[in-house]
């Protein structure tokens, strides 16, 4: 597999407006929107506009952003939700756990004594994801 930066990737699709998402952020630089196959309900995605496929190969002002708007997104959620914690999660290179390679950040607003669903095990309803998106976004918003 190469490392370099694939422009078809899926999140790559999504910031040209080629594939639909639930956003609840946006701004010059950065994009967060629901995970259809969420963990936990309120599970986010936060990514770059500037296309790295990872941590090795982001720039670092990019990184630094990503992680700002994330932390954002983490009050959001943790509120929103009424989680009682956030996971926090990046993953680089296949055997790091990446599977699509443009980075990005998970944030999973967690309960206490609640797992994880296994990742990609569960589709959510669509319906569900527009009503979390909407609260995410008002949310984010204030």
């Amino acid at each position: 597999m190469s490392d370099a930066y694939d422009p078809q990737n899926i999140f790559a699709k999504i910031l040209r407006g080629e594939l639909p998402a639930f956003k609840v952020y946006e701004d010059d630089r950065a994009l967060a929107f629901l995970d259809i196959m969420p963990r936990c309900p309120g599970h986010t995605l936060v990514i770059p506009k500037a296309p790295s496929r990872n941590i090795l190969d982001i720039d670092p002002d990019d990184l630094a952003y990503v992680a700002k708007i994330a932390q954002k997104v983490a009050r959001a959620g943790k509120a929103v939700f009424k989680a009682d914690g956030v996971t926090v999660q990046q993953f680089s290179e296949p055997a790091g756990g990446q599977v699509v390679f443009h980075l990005h950040v998970h944030v999973i607003p967690r309960h206490e004594g609640e797992p994880m669903k296994p990742a990609a095990s569960f589709k959510e309803d669509m319906a569900v994801l527009a009503q979390h998106a909407e609260m995410l976004k008002a949310a984010l918003a204030s």
